[in-house]
């Protein structure tokens, strides 16, 4: 009797993997979420939890450290980068100033809600405002010492986020680099990101590429379609998608200035459902292509050309519509939800089974800090390969198995089914 149990659950186990069970594949998705808002007609947080807990997605960037948020996610099992205001920088150069911020907005919450990152300010290097360029690593190196002091060195790490446009070159990826009128900075602060373990967040969006040239920009390259690639002439690398592309250019401006070993985390990336008559590509359509691929794309865990078996950590522009953001129609549509919690569009993508929000992170701007999505267009700057042609990226779309087809599946179940019913029936 204890053989046929064990039988038992073991087939129940083999059914649940190969069905279509949006409960089981739901909870796998490997991707985070920026929660924005800027808007005045969101759910209330308290809404906002089942909403993510529908959808799989365990971790969510936030760009304030809201406290309504992290008390309503407590206990949820949800991991949080929490952030400080591009404006309060110059305060956390003074050591008592950031231990109080780190008192009232981390360790108030820990560890029922679990904060694994602050990152302080957002394109901060990109702003054109030199002084908070200057206060930057001062402000990243107080509140590291705050939390050295109050012992949560190794529970949060500190970090900030950058627009792609630090680059100087991103093409081909082999010799991308910084800016030289950028080095001074940014060359601190990644020896601070190599002395305290914490990662180096870019933010790369294919969208403005495509948007800055749609007529030179390869629509199939941006949204991760089948097309004939480009190779980089020095590595002799392929690539089948933008995005890697940049990723890739950021890890070779990372090992020209000695930091090569520095994991990189897409802290926003995402495409708009909605543009204003001179933003190309801004649709539904396209949204749902970009994001939903994005997603099978990371299902692999498979990384980069340059970082293979690096896997990556990606968050998703964004969770909501933020209708008072400034700036051009798209600024206030990268949402995968609108704001009465309906999905913007289908990506029916397995691990979501059709739920219309596909998981995904990265919202431009939360809490009146500068929006990602916002981004200068130095996301534009890698070009697009010549040509469309079919046989890349060719991912299965049957609900939550990669590597089954559909029908196979459905064959699966129904043998299984009736072996089952026939087993349980002589036992």
């Amino acid at each position: 009797m204890a053989l046929h149990k064990c039988l038992c659950h073991f087939l129940l186990f083999l059914f649940l993997l190969l069905s279509d069970s949006p409960l089981l594949l739901a909870s796998s998705l490997p991707i985070g979420i920026n929660y924005g808002q800027i808007a005045d007609n969101l759910p209330s947080p308290e809404k906002v939890v089942p909403i993510l807990q529908s959808i799989g997605v365990r971790k969510v960037k936030l760009y304030d450290a809201d406290s309504r948020v992290l008390r309503a996610f407590a206990n949820s099992g949800v991991e949080f980068i929490i952030g400080l205001r591009n404006e309060c920088l110059s305060k956390m150069r003074d050591p008592s100033q950031a231990a109080s911020w780190i008192k009232s907005n981390v360790q108030c919450y820990l560890p029922a809600t679990k904060i694994t990152s602050i990152t302080v300010g957002n394109e901060i290097l990109t702003s054109n405002d030199s002084t908070m360029v200057q206060n930057l690593l001062p402000a990243m190196q107080s509140m590291y010492s705050a939390l050295v002091t109050l012992g949560l060195q190794k529970q949060v790490c500190i970090t900030t986020a950058h627009s792609l446009a630090i680059l100087g070159t991103s093409y081909p990826p082999s010799s991308g680099s910084f800016r030289r009128d950028l080095t001074p900075y940014i060359s601190p602060i990644l020896s601070f990101h190599e002395k305290t373990g914490s990662p180096f967040l870019i933010n790369a969006y294919p969208y403005f590429a495509y948007k800055a040239s749609p007529k030179q920009v390869s629509l199939d390259f941006v949204l991760f379609q089948s097309n004939s690639g480009i190779v980089d002439s020095a590595s002799n690398l392929k690539y089948e998608n933008m995005l890697f592309a940049q990723i890739d250019a950021v890890y070779s401006a990372l090992a020209a200035v000695g930091h090569g070993k520095l994991a990189v985390q897409i802290s926003e990336t995402g495409w708009p459902s909605k543009g204003d008559e001179d933003e190309a590509g801004a649709t539904p359509e396209n949204a749902k292509k970009y994001n939903g691929n994005l997603m099978k794309v990371l299902m692999t865990k498979k990384g980069t050309p340059m970082r293979p078996s690096g896997g990556l950590d990606v968050y998703v522009f964004a969770l909501f519509n933020e209708n008072l953001k400034p700036g051009p129609t798209s600024e206030r549509n990268y949402g995968l939800f609108k704001p009465d919690g309906t999905p913007s569009y289908q990506l029916g993508i397995g691990y979501v089974n059709g739920s219309g929000s596909g998981g995904g992170v990265s919202s431009g701007g939360g809490g009146g800090v500068s929006s990602g999505s916002g981004s200068s267009g130095g996301d534009a700057i890698t070009p697009p390969p010549d040509g469309n042609s079919s046989g890349f990226l060719t991912i299965s779309s049957a609900p939550g198995v990669l590597r089954y087809g559909r029908t196979t599946i459905y064959l699966l179940q129904g043998l299984f089914c009736a072996w089952f019913s026939c087993f349980v029936f002589f036992i």
